[in-house]
């Protein structure tokens, strides 16, 4: 596969939240030519279900870039349109799963950026699942599609440390970053016809990264301090992990998003909750996990300070 600077790119980016939207912006400040967006449809969102446009359309539109956004792949209207843009290489940024006739259809091909060092974390939440396993370095990756998910031949990766309290937002925000730059040289290595291909190595035990259910963002207060505040981090900003709050014989649902760990010996029950003058704390098997920023139900994010204002706790107040 080789370009030279004659016949350079023309290039279909597809993409939706604002992790896609740093790497749009980083492709034309490189001067690329994009010469169409395929993002997610206008969708209700919100309270008052007010229609919504993805960030990529928003910077899109813009930027007067051409806009498709197609509620079918396989549709034939969507796929003549697409073949109309007569692009010779497509990129793709957390967007959705692309039929063979998408991702063949360019010269050069389809990649795409996954927010992993793959094949490890495969699947929709690598930030996530990254940090809930205690992992201390992630990074991003660019690789060719292929037919089945993020499987295809790598052509570039950068690792990322991750940090004892980075949280799941702190790490997207500079994954975000560095995959825009990532994308970049590989566009360029790609239109200098220098790219390398790489087959991923599946001989390692391999971790997946699921799409996140409820479910999974429910708090075990019997698992290791540890697994606790990872889970915790690697859930926030979003969705939020959860615990139910048993209070005078009230249950309500509670999001917590920023914990520290306190290891000492106590002997209260796990899942005990340790109201004190400024702090609130759940008892666990090695001591202590020190909630700083949480939220009731009906009520905006808070830290412990305000929470404990305007909150009466009774005795035997517990989480589970």
């Amino acid at each position: 596969m080789s370009t030279s600077k004659n016949n350079s790119l023309r290039i279909v980016f597809m993409g939706t939240p604002d992790f896609a939207v740093e790497t749009l912006k980083s492709i034309l400040e490189a001067n690329f030519k994009v010469v169409g967006v395929i993002t997610a449809p206008d969708r209700p969102a919100g309270r008052g279900r007010k229609v919504q446009e993805s960030a990529v359309k928003q910077f899109a539109v813009k930027h007067h870039l051409k806009v498709l956004q197609p509620t079918n792949l396989k549709e034939e209207v969507f796929l003549e349109e697409l073949k109309n843009l007569d692009a010779n290489l497509q990129v793709v940024v957390a967007f959705r799963m692309l039929p063979k006739a998408v991702w063949q259809m360019p010269e050069y091909g389809t990649f795409n950026l996954h927010a992993s060092l793959l094949p490890q974390y495969r699947g929709a939440a690598p930030i996530n699942w990254a940090i809930i396993n205690g992992e201390t370095e992630t990074g991003v990756t660019t690789f060719f599609i292929d037919e089945k998910i993020d499987t295809g031949s790598i052509v570039l990766q950068k690792a990322e440390k991750i940090l004892p309290d980075d949280s799941a937002g702190t790490l997207h925000d500079r994954l975000m970053k560095l995959g825009a730059e990532l994308v970049v040289e590989t566009c360029k290595q790609i239109e200098a016809g220098t790219v390398t291909r790489h087959t991923q190595d599946e001989s390692m035990e391999l971790k997946p990264a699921p799409k996140i259910h409820k479910d999974t963002c429910r708090i075990d207060w019997n698992a290791s301090m540890e697994d606790i505040y990872n889970h915790i981090r690697g859930l926030s900003p979003y969705p939020g992990a959860w615990t139910q709050l048993v209070n005078d014989g009230k249950i309500d649902q509670m999001k917590i998003f920023r914990t520290e760990m306190e290891k000492a010996a106590h002997n209260y029950n796990v899942g005990i909750l340790v109201v004190e003058k400024k702090s609130l704390k759940v008892a666990v098997k090695e001591g202590f996990i020190s909630l700083l920023e949480l939220q009731l139900p009906g009520k905006r994010r808070m830290q412990v300070n305000e929470v404990l204002n305007g909150l009466n706790l009774e005795e035997e107040v517990h989480l589970r």
